[in-house]
């Protein structure tokens, strides 16, 4: 998945925002709580996708070759894909967007009512 596509699927989802920071990163957000990043950090020069996760994507994530531990992230349980090809664009798109779901279901009441949630 290019930068692009992430983008354009992470805008799409229930009141996410979006802000360019450390390095060029492009930090999604809901309720102010960050859920995936595509950045340049770690290993390589290519584009990295990083999100959130629960604990067991963590686990079982973590051993597939071209996924690791997201660099600052790996203690809340975040991942990185490291190659290019270490995930469909659809599998993406479905942690991605469990990602979201698991940062929003922590922001209160007022705030997911707020975000249409």
């Amino acid at each position: 998945m290019t930068r692009e596509g992430f983008d354009r699927f992470c805008r799409s989802l229930t009141g996410t925002t979006n802000v360019i920071q450390w390095g060029n990163a492009s930090v999604w957000k809901v309720g102010g709580k960050i859920f995936a990043i595509c950045s340049h950090w770690g290993p390589g020069e290519q584009q990295k996708i990083s999100f959130k996760c629960s604990d067991l994507s963590y686990t079982l994530l973590s051993e597939q070759d071209g996924i690791a531990p997201a660099p600052y992230l790996a203690r809340a349980k975040w991942v990185q894909l490291q190659k290019k090809r270490a995930m469909t664009d659809k599998d993406i798109k479905a942690y991605v967007e469990e990602a979201h779901r698991i940062v929003a279901a922590k922001l209160t009441k007022k705030v997911r009512k707020e975000l249409g949630l």
